[in-house]
């Protein structure tokens, strides 16, 4: 019997289809979402540029806060280009080899950036419960190696994905509706069984993601415990304050990526260009609004860029 020839049954491009029932309305629907966009650039961007100019904040917090900027920026550069090139220019088309590379890198942007978030925490626990051991346990060294945790572990857990893929025969249609390729959406599109994509694919990023959270959840039972020990009134409050920030964060990137995920596999009621969209919201809020929360919220950023971008050398900030 003749060897099954797999590479025979790829197709050598995918169709993008956009969201489903709303093509007319892409034109209108791309004018926020562009906006959006350009916005997380220029936030994350700016963000970028005074941790990288102000040697003060070459410190553990904001080290980890630059992760997150170029998590970000990667999650969304990942998808919206090619969306918006949907939207615009009807440029739906996109090859078996390029589709795997996007999905690749939007999973394992989301994965990387739920390490950071977890250091993060870590370095919210450390400074609110040991801060005498701040210095001594958050080196440069330590927070190198977290980066490349987060690199490694978020490559080990999204490369098999690309291998349960390339095994799969695609024989039947090949448009994706979606506007970005991702895991479960181009294995649905084999004529086989993918079983085992829906095993790993669901259990084994969703997993790592869940123990993320839980440890996050622990750091910050801790704090809680700490904050309710301290005598102070002001101190506790000084305290939350350094903490704000990142909850605020936590939340704009697990609920909008769970509820994503959850309806995308049980909601089934839901329709499909509910999905699409909030599909598309997950890549694009957390980029959007996280420069906005550490930039309103962290005195130290606000002082920095204003004196970066607003007040010149030799001139004092304004009261």
């Amino acid at each position: 019997m003749p060897p099954f020839n797999l590479t025979g049954l790829r197709p050598p491009t995918f169709i993008l289809a956009g969201i489903p029932g709303l093509e007319k309305s892409h034109l209108w629907i791309s004018i926020p979402f562009c906006s959006m966009y350009l916005a997380a650039l220029l936030g994350n961007g700016i963000l970028l540029f005074v941790i990288r100019t102000e040697r003060s904040l070459h410190q553990p917090m904001y080290l980890f806060l630059s992760m997150l900027a170029v998590a970000d920026l990667a999650l969304s550069t990942t998808t919206v280009p090619k969306m918006l090139a949907l939207f615009w220019f009807g440029a739906g088309e996109i090859s078996f080899g390029a589709c795997l590379t996007q999905m690749f890198f939007l999973h394992f942007s989301f994965s990387a950036e739920s390490v950071v978030l977890l250091a993060m925490a870590f370095d919210r626990f450390l400074a609110v419960c040991h801060p005498l051991r701040y210095a001594a346990v958050l080196t440069p060294s330590a927070v190198l190696k977290t980066g490349l945790v987060a690199l490694l572990r978020s490559f080990c857990i999204i490369f098999p994905c690309i291998f349960l893929l390339r095994r799969l025969p695609f024989c039947g249609h090949n448009v994706i509706p979606h506007t970005y390729c991702e895991h479960m959406g181009i294995a649905r599109l084999a004529c086989a069984d993918i079983s085992v994509n829906l095993l790993y694919g669901l259990a084994v990023p969703f997993a790592a993601i869940v123990v993320d959270l839980a440890l996050i959840a622990l750091s910050y039972l801790l704090i809680l415990l700490a904050l309710s020990r301290l005598p102070s009134g002001t101190a506790r409050h000084k305290a939350f304050n350094t903490c704000g920030s990142h909850l605020c964060v936590i939340l704009l990137f697990y609920i909008p990526a769970f509820f994503t995920v959850l309806t995308h596999r049980f909601g089934r009621q839901v329709p499909h260009h509910i999905h699409i969209l909030l599909a598309n919201l997950y890549v694009l809020f957390p980029p959007l609004l996280n420069p906005v929360v550490y930039g309103v919220r962290t005195q130290q950023i606000k002082e920095k860029v204003v004196k970066v971008f607003i007040c010149p050398k030799g001139h004092p900030l304004p009261e």
